[in-house]
């Protein structure tokens, strides 16, 4: 029977991180089960940053962006003697379970603590959407919102001075905030790792759109994917459409949670607490096909992402 259980957020942080914070620390507290929370992920752990909280700690924290345990990246968490000494002080302070909030780094540390026998939930929470065991993970929509809010403010300048805007959004390996971005804004072009750029047509489209006087063209790409910079040199050289770049950053990670995120955390985190009362461990929480359902964490692990090519055709149909 489980009576202590903690819950920790690593790596970047996403809106609705604190959402399904206060999910599994009520849901916690409503079977009666000691909540306690760890300051600044992994790296917190291996310090002893623990305390115990009650539902006041909860109060006024689902609408706000970030989280409230704050977050860090921790390299050494690889280690397997680190590894080890992260389930000691667990132990010592009596916490029968960890559920971590994060994405696929922070799953891979939970793995490692599955491994040295101690009893994890993962929850997916990030804005890249690269967590492959689920259909989407808690953040992803209020990044998307943003990405569109900040492209819409773009339009409306280039249009002002027939400019092609070239937008750079995160994701890191994944390409969904891209896809997704660019079928909800009409982009003239989207660029991922996995849907690379095909330059002679973006340039024959973009000399076509200006040979028609076209008021502003979009193009967005992944980050850490190509050189911003050279990419609309080539765009005004070859096309005559004045080109300007817009790199998104971190305005992406910000804000309050929309209310989809929020649905989305209280789904997950309550069947986190619900895994841990039927004594099923070592499994991530996901949403398929709008059902809440779990995977082994190892497997979790090793699954591929979706590469959205049916997304990507609509994005290119529609261009």
């Amino acid at each position: 029977m489980v009576k202590k259980l903690a819950v920790l957020t690593s790596g970047g942080d996403a809106p609705g991180m604190n959402a399904a914070i206060r999910v599994v620390i009520r849901a916690g507290l409503f079977y009666g089960i000691d909540m306690y929370v760890i300051y600044e992920g992994f790296k917190g752990l291996l310090e002893g940053n623990i305390k115990q909280v009650n539902k006041e700690f909860t109060s006024d924290i689902m609408n706000r962006g970030g989280t409230i345990i704050r977050s860090a990246r921790l390299e050494q968490f690889k280690d397997p003697a680190v590894v080890e000494k992260a389930v000691r002080i667990l132990r010592d302070f009596e916490i029968d379970g960890l559920i971590g909030i994060g994405g696929d780094g922070t799953y891979r540390g939970l793995a490692d603590m599955a491994k040295a026998g101690f009893p994890v939930v993962g929850l997916p929470g990030t804005i890249d959407n690269d967590v492959a065991s689920t259909d989407e993970t808690i953040g992803f929509a209020t990044a998307l919102n943003i990405i569109c809010e900040c492209v819409d403010k773009i339009k409306d300048t280039s249009g002002s001075h027939q400019r092609c805007s070239v937008i750079e959004v995160m994701g890191r390996h994944c390409g969904d905030l891209a896809i997704f971005s660019s079928l909800a804004e009409g982009a003239e072009a989207c660029i991922t790792f996995d849907h690379p750029s095909k330059e002679d047509e973006l340039f024959r489209r973009l000399r076509k759109m200006k040979a028609q006087n076209k008021s502003h063209a979009i193009v967005i790409v992944s980050e850490n994917l190509l050189n911003l910079e050279e990419l609309a040199k080539k765009i005004e050289h070859l096309t005559g459409f004045t080109t300007r770049t817009e790199i998104l950053g971190r305005l992406q990670r910000g804000g309050s949670p929309v209310a989809h995120d929020r649905i989305l955390a209280a789904r997950l985190g309550t069947e986190a607490i619900e895994l841990f009362r039927r004594e099923e461990y070592g499994r991530v929480v996901c949403i398929r096909h709008n059902s809440v359902v779990s995977v082994d964490i190892f497997e979790a692990i090793e699954m591929k992402r979706d590469i959205h090519k049916n997304l990507m055709k609509l994005v290119e149909m529609l261009q």
